[in-house]
């Protein structure tokens, strides 16, 4: 349950419908999703994410499938269910095979468990490693 209510387009104010508008538009959807829909409370707030969101998450150096798997990776160690099911399904509609999701599971893991382990033994960095 949402610590506020997810805001319909009739219940937000105009400066967040305005920018469900170009969610719609940037998206090519007539969905808004919950995420949004929680910001719409703070029009500010809801501005400035969406286009430092729409920003980062454009096609660049990385292509946006990578950058997906990049954002499934980070919300797992972070711990956020939410933006891991989202940002599967955006990866899922850039193209994640089975298998390369299955491969991101393992490399997650894998992180998580070296993560772990390197903390735990307090394993200092090569010098090599420092150099670059």
């Amino acid at each position: 349950m949402a610590t506020v209510p997810l805001l319909t387009d009739e219940e937000a104010p105009g400066e967040s419908r305005a920018v469900f508008d170009e969610i719609r538009a940037a998206r090519g959807t007539d969905y808004v999703n919950n995420f949004w829909r929680a910001l719409a409370h703070d029009p500010a707030l809801l501005r400035a994410t969406w286009e430092r969101a729409a920003t980062v998450m454009a096609p660049g150096a990385l292509d946006p499938l990578v950058k997906e798997l990049v954002y499934i990776a980070v919300s797992t160690a972070n711990g956020c269910a939410y933006c891991v099911h989202s940002h599967t399904a955006a990866a899922r509609a850039k193209g994640m095979t089975p298998e390369q999701h299955a491969e991101l599971l393992a490399v997650i893991a894998m992180a998580s468990q070296t993560n772990a382990l390197a903390t735990a033994l307090a394993v200092p960095v090569d010098e090599r490693f420092k150099e670059n």
